[in-house]
């Protein structure tokens, strides 16, 4: 890939396939005037740009500020993976919500998928959706694990089809040697995540929803009326929704400190032949596995390999990205040593502490609602909690809202200078002992 030209990594959208190939790509104005509105939203990601969606529908005037460019973000650099789910291990929120509220966490990781997907169809998205997905298992436990999250699904109705794929048989998903098994599920699938925001961020404006890029918020002064103000304008409004996620920063410090921005990497490789293609991931599926510094990769429409993961807590990215992630790509794919790498870009995702998305609205400022800390969910969830949102602010209260709301977050200890580096060293742990065990 060729990056002689000069362009800002800080405004402009990373050098990425999907930038690349995006659809309906175009500079917004900034914001140069005091406005006003029912609900400003800050952030041109999947939640601000759905929320805006979302509240829009319900009649209410929304004005949206990016400080860069709509997908800018990890909605627009992401590894386009489209999966069920809203946390790790949602059964340990019992005590704080209860066996109800723990089912319905579980309906919405399910039906979080099909609001993305009826978003795209409703209003003819073109962003590469293809259905199909496969967890990997690394370890004959992790795949004796699947059996349970298969009869689980069942349990609860699930209506798509799962089937288990044993060791022995992985090459009908994908052909590599290094796996114990898989879980695929039809229901999942992936998409060119860039072009889903960039078409929603159009929906949006049909709505009457004004959006601004270019526009960091300088200063949010609360009250009854919120004034947030940036370089050359400001909004008024009712509400404000912050939908920053891993680009929060100092704006509201005691949001940013429960949320941990961590990189994530992604290489693409040169477009495959259809048969080395149809050779590699046979049925053209999503795959992640199970590691703690997690491999996930798919096809593009075009047929490249996205090959993403090695997610860092440091706050150092790589020097250089693709020779970083391409050995990670060769452990699994070893004959694509001679397949060129035509782009790399990285991004910051929220991790929160216990990997549950946060939810809420602020204490001291109850006209102040927030989303965010999707933990690798962030596809799907991003689209559920955007509508949670739109019902707690239109109506003044969402059963939904209060169940996500209830789980409580922790702030990363050692404040702003210590939190990645106290983090990257558990972590490093927990692959030590992944590699020892």
């Amino acid at each position: 890939m060729n990056q002689a030209t000069q362009f800002n990594p800080d405004t402009e959208h990373a050098r990425s396939y999907y930038a690349a190939s995006a659809k309906g790509m175009r500079q917004r104005p900034a914001l140069e005037a005091d406005l006003e509105a029912d609900v400003c939203v800050i952030g041109g990601g999947f939640t601000g740009v759905n929320t805006a969606i979302e509240l829009a529908q319900r009649g209410l005037s929304v004005i949206l500020l990016e400080a860069r460019q709509i997908g800018w973000g990890a909605s627009g650099r992401n590894g386009g993976q489209l999966i069920r789910g809203v946390g790790h291990d949602v059964s340990g929120f019992t005590r704080y919500i209860g066996e109800d509220g723990v089912r319905y966490l579980e309906r919405a990781g399910i039906e979080s998928v099909q609001v993305v997907a009826e978003r795209i169809r409703q209003h003819g998205i073109d962003c590469d959706l293809r259905w199909g997905f496969c967890e990997l298992a690394n370890t004959a436990a992790q795949f004796a694990a699947f059996k349970a999250e298969q009869q689980s699904l069942q349990a609860q109705g699930y209506a798509h089809e799962t089937r288990l794929v044993a060791a022995q048989d992985i090459d009908q998903v994908v052909n590599s040697k290094v796996y114990a098994g898989g879980l695929v599920d039809m229901g999942s699938g992936h998409l060119h995540p860039l072009n889903l925001v960039l078409g929603e961020a159009q929906v949006a404006e049909s709505l009457g929803v004004r959006i601004f890029e270019h526009s960091p918020v300088l200063e949010i002064i609360h009250g009854t009326t919120v004034k947030v103000r940036s370089a050359s304008g400001s909004v008024r409004a009712g509400t404000l929704v912050l939908a920053c996620n891993a680009h929060l920063e100092e704006l509201e410090p005691k949001l940013s400190g429960k949320v941990l921005p961590a990189g994530s990497y992604i290489i693409a490789t040169e477009p495959l032949s259809q048969q080395a293609a149809d050779q590699l991931i046979p049925h053209n599926l999503a795959l992640c596995d199970q590691k703690v510094g997690l491999d996930y990769y798919r096809l593009s429409a075009d047929r490249r390999l996205l090959f993403g993961g090695a997610c860092h807590y440091s706050g150092r990215d790589p020097a250089d990205i693709s020779a970083y992630m391409r050995p990670q790509m060769l452990k699994v794919f070893p004959q694509l040593a001679d397949v060129r790498i035509d782009y790399q870009w990285g991004g910051r995702i929220g991790i929160s502490a216990n990997r549950f998305p946060q939810i809420g609205r602020l204490s001291a400022h109850p006209n102040v609602y927030y989303a965010q800390g999707y933990s690798g969910h962030g596809l799907n969830v991003t689209h559920w909690c955007a509508r949670l949102l739109g019902e707690a602010i239109h109506a003044g209260h969402s059963q939904g809202f209060d169940v996500f709301s209830s789980v409580p977050h922790l702030t990363f200890p050692g404040g702003r200078a210590l939190r990645a580096p106290l983090l990257a060293l558990g972590m490093a742990w927990y692959r030590m002992k992944e590699m020892l065990g």
